[in-house]
Formats: C-alpha cells, sequence, structure tokens
C-alpha cells in the first residue's frame, strides 16, 4: 500500500502532500489496521481514537469510521504504545522523522486507557495566499480553532524563509509539533533549526535560549501559551528577531480578552482622563487604551484553510477596538481554480511619521527654486551632502560659491548667531535650511524638505534616529539614547546597530521603551 503523498492540482497551483500514513499504519493493531486500509478515502484520515472497553474510531472530515467490533483491549493499547516515541510529560509521543502525534489518557494511577493518534501532513504551497507578509520581515502571530492548519502554515513558512530567502531559521519545537517526533527533524522544514523543548514550561526558556546561542534571524514558535512565553516573545521582538508564531484563540477580540495574553497584542489598561479631555472626545472619564507597542506587528486569523483575515498594523486595529470601532482586515481567499483573491479590501493604514522626527526646517523660503538647484553648504559636510543628492536623485550640485546659490545649508548653531554669509543669504531671500547636527540623516532629511519629498515614514525616521546617535557616539564615545519607538522600530535599529558592530539594548518602560546604544567592552 503506497500512501505517502498526494498532490491537489489547484489550477496553476499545485499543493504537494506528504503525511508518511504507512508509518502510523504500521504501529497500529493488525485488526485495526486492515479495516482502516479497506477505506477508500483513506489519505483524508483525520485521527484515530483508541480509548478502553470501547469500539475504535477512525475519524474523517465529514465521517466517523468504527474500525472494529470488538472493544479496545488493554493489548491493544500496549501494542501501540511499544511501537512509538516515548511520553513526555505532556503525555505526547511520537513516531521518528513523521508529524504524527499521539497523545494519551491516563488513568489516576498513570496507565494509558486512551489513545488520539493524529495524522500530521506536511502540505506545501499553503502560504502562497500569504506570502506577501512573510517576505515583509515583520512579526507575524496566526490565530484559529484547533485542526484550521496553523501548525501546518508555520511548518511552511519555517521553510520558505530557510531555503528560499536563507535567513537563519530556529523553531523552538514544544511536543514536537512542528518538526516531529526523533533527533533529526522531518523534511518539512527544509533547513531550518529544530531546538526540542523537554517539558512545556520551559519553552519560554528555550525560546530566551535560541537567540543567545543560535543568533537567529527568524524564531517560529508554536501555542504561545503563558504569561512567561508571552514576556520571552517581547524579549525575542526587542532584539531584533523576526517571530512568528500561534496562540490559543480565534481571533483578536479573544486574544484582548485573555488577560495572559494580551500583551502580544500591546495589552489594555484603564487611563482616567481629565475633565476636559474627556468632554473632548465625547467619552466616560475612564477609558481603555492600549498599554504598549503591540510583540507582533501582523495579526492573521485563520478562518479556513484557504481563507484568512489578515490585520495588518495590529497597534492600529487595537487602538480602535478600544474605542468602539469595529476592525475591518483584509480577507483573502483561494478560489477553487487556485487563485488567491481579496474579497475584502482592510481599512488599517499606515500611521503617519511623529512630527517628533522633523529634522530640518526652513527659515527664508520666498524665492521659487529652479529646475536644478545649486546647493551652498555652509559648515555642513560635502561628502554627506553629495551622497544625500546622489541617493535621493534629486536635481541638485553643490556650489563653491555663495552668490551663485539657489539654497543654502547650514547648522542650527550658525542660524542662532547669523553670521555675515547668512545674513546676505536672507537680503537675497535664498532659502535657507537648517540641520542640528552634521549627520547623513540630517543632511538628508534637509534636502528631502528642500525638495519637498515630504517627511518620511516611521521607518526611516526610526532609521534616521538610530544614525545620528551613532554618529554621536562615534564621536563622543558616550553611550547614546534614541527616542521611544515600536518593538518593531527597535528591531529595526537593533540591526543597523550590529552592522557597526556596536552593542545596544532596550531600555525603559512602555511606552517610552528605547535603544540605547554604546560602545562594546
Amino acid at each position: 500500500m503506497a500512501i505517502q503523498r498526494k498532490e491537489r492540482n489547484l489550477g496553476a497551483k499545485q499543493l504537494r502532500v506528504t503525511d508518511d500514513l504507512e508509518q502510523l499504519l504500521a504501529v497500529l493493531p493488525v485488526h485495526i489496521r486492515q479495516k482502516l486500509e479497506e477505506q477508500e478515502d483513506v489519505e483524508d484520515l483525520l485521527e484515530i481514537v483508541l480509548d478502553l472497553g470501547r469500539e475504535p474510531e477512525a475519524r474523517f472530515p465529514l465521517r466517523v469510521v468504527q474500525l472494529s467490533d470488538s472493544p479496545v483491549t488493554a493489548e491493544d493499547i500496549d501494542y501501540l504504545v511499544e511501537r512509538v516515541g516515548s511520553f513526555g510529560k505532556d503525555n505526547r509521543a511520537g513516531i521518528e522523522r513523521t508529524l504524527h502525534r499521539i497523545s494519551a489518557i491516563r488513568n489516576r494511577q498513570g496507565r494509558i486507557v486512551g489513545l488520539t493518534c493524529r495524522i500530521g501532513r506536511a502540505v506545501y504551497g499553503t502560504i502562497d495566499i500569504i506570502r506577501d507578509v512573510v517576505e515583509s520581515g515583520k512579526s507575524i502571530l496566526l490565530l484559529g480553532r484547533p485542526g484550521v492548519g496553523k501548525t501546518t502554515k508555520l511548518r511552511e513558512m519555517a521553510r520558505v524563509l530557510a531555503d528560499e530567502f536563507k535567513k537563519r531559521v530556529v523553531i523552538v519545537d514544544t511536543s514536537n509539533e512542528i518538526a516531529g517526533d526523533g533527533d533529526i527533524p522531518h523534511p518539512a522544514i527544509g533547513h531550518a533549526r529544530r531546538m526540542q523543548v523537554a517539558t512545556p514550561d520551559q519553552q519560554h526558556a528555550v525560546m530566551i535560549e535560541a537567540v543567545e546561542n543560535h543568533m537567529p534571524e527568524v524564531i517560529v514558535i508554536d501555542e504561545i501559551g503563558t504569561e512567561a512565553d508571552a514576556f520571552a516573545a517581547r524579549t525575542i521582538a526587542e532584539r531584533g528577531v523576526q517571530l512568528i508564531a500561534t496562540a490559543h484563540g480565534n481571533s483578536l477580540d479573544n486574544l484582548l480578552m485573555n488577560p495572559t495574553l494580551c500583551d502580544l497584542v500591546g495589552g489594555i489598561q484603564a487611563v482616567t482622563l481629565s475633565d476636559e479631555e474627556a468632554k473632548r472626545r465625547g467619552t466616560q472619564k475612564t477609558v481603555l487604551e492600549r498599554k504598549a507597542p503591540p510583540t507582533f506587528d501582523i495579526l492573521i486569523e485563520i478562518m479556513d484553510m484557504d481563507k484568512l483575515a489578515i490585520h495588518h498594523d495590529v497597534a492600529s486595529v487595537v487602538d480602535k477596538m478600544l474605542r468602539g470601532v469595529p476592525p475591518r482586515p483584509e480577507i483573502r481567499v483561494r478560489n477553487p481554480e487556485g487563485r488567491v483573491e481579496v474579497v475584502q479590501e482592510g481599512d488599517t493604514q499606515k500611521p503617519p511619521a511623529s512630527a517628533k522626527f522633523e529634522h530640518s526646517h526652513e527659515i527664508v523660503a520666498t524665492r521659487p527654486l529652479p529646475e536644478i538647484v545649486k546647493v551652498y553648504p555652509y559648515g555642513i559636510s560635502r561628502n554627506r551632502l553629495e551622497r544625500a543628492i546622489r541617493e535621493l536623485r534629486v536635481p541638485a550640485y553643490i556650489t563653491k560659491e555663495m552668490k551663485e546659490a539657489d539654497a543654502v545649508l547650514t547648522l542650527k548653531a550658525h542660524e542662532r548667531k547669523p553670521t555675515p554669509v547668512l545674513q546676505d543669504a536672507g537680503r537675497r531671500n535664498v532659502p535657507i535650511y537648517t540641520v542640528r547636527s552634521n549627520t547623513y540623516a540630517q543632511i538628508a532629511g534637509a534636502v528631502r524638505e528642500l525638495f519637498q519629498m515630504g517627511p518620511v515614514n516611521e521607518e526611516e525616521a526610526a532609521i534616521q534616529d538610530a544614525e545620528e546617535a551613532i554618529a554621536r557616539l562615534l564621536e563622543t564615545g558616550e553611550p547614546q539614547e534614541m527616542m521611544p519607538q515600536s518593538s518593531f522600530l527597535r528591531r529595526l535599529q537593533h540591526q543597523l546597530v550590529e552592522k557597526y558592530n556596536l552593542a545596544s539594548e532596550s531600555v525603559g518602560t512602555e511606552p517610552y521603551r528605547r535603544v540605547r546604544v554604546y560602545k562594546p567592552e
């Protein structure tokens, strides 16, 4: 009998399913196995249930089949237990190099009196529906009822990121759910590495160990279920590692109401407003607000195997929900032809950059600029200005003569005590732009303003802030702190710091948590 692989043709898309079903059938008592092999749709089997004193059952998506007229005996249970891996403290075992899971029910004396044999399948090609989300590099949390395919998608994400994007992926595998039983992980995870967890209550410790010892770019976790797990996830996200995980709960609503796990999406706190603010908002004085930036940037509710609801900006969605605005996620489906369709557009917009990131301002701007702008740098690095003009691809060049300038770029310190050069520029109505410090980030911000390219977005602003802090550190040797940011933006800053061979850490409490950069010992 060959029931190891099947191909499902979904139009232009082929889904390859590997279930290693023969290896599970081989550990079943003979009379049960023979009955099961007679089923025409055995490849669709979901689980086998063996309870002492009851008839064995095979469960399929739309039916349940009795596998014997005789009730299950203690010998039947012992036969199966002897042929699978050892049971852990979570009462789960497996079959080496397969994804099947055997879960035990014990009596009060600890003897096994029931077994649930759940079929584990590796399904290749399932994440095409969210491939763009996986490629974004942001942390992703998957929710959904049991059996809807959370772990299957998690496994495929790990494989794609490790094999196709060549990232360092570490799977923290509690109960061997993702990569199968035994010391050698299942091929379905590709070149991702797997760290096994001895007992479920140690999952958070293994998560931290993975980051500290193995330098991953991505960590994959199945079932974040405790407060310790949630705290470890936040710690990992702040160290610049992409997190992909599942959690208990079917929807974002469920997660917000879960006091243990709501921290994954920022948490909730009661805030007392002043009379004036409450009147302005038109609310009661005590309102609910998000406590901190969410650990996960994107949340996906798996409604069905081929239907997903995606919240692209968790922070924004949670804020709206706490104000009484129902969420409107993007809903994607895979149609019968295998094509992915967006059946509902989401209403989440990327929040605008905060005004705190404005790096330059205009003193005088009364004269219209020509098509090609001649910029006169006064006390500004010519090399950095040339780089900004080149990288931003603006029609400008640097002039050495003040009288030829169409715009002047200078330091804010010079503006406070105008020199003859700046006074001359003012008399001739030449626009003057100032920056706080002579760093590339500041200069590039001024050039953007000069050509009305609009404010930088939050990610660019956070990177600019990090570049300035690094420049100040290299110049003074003193540790520097950056502006408070969300966990995702702090991660980007940590990654930038690493490129300069410097050290960084997150300090402070939410919502004022920020990155501190310093020279390593």
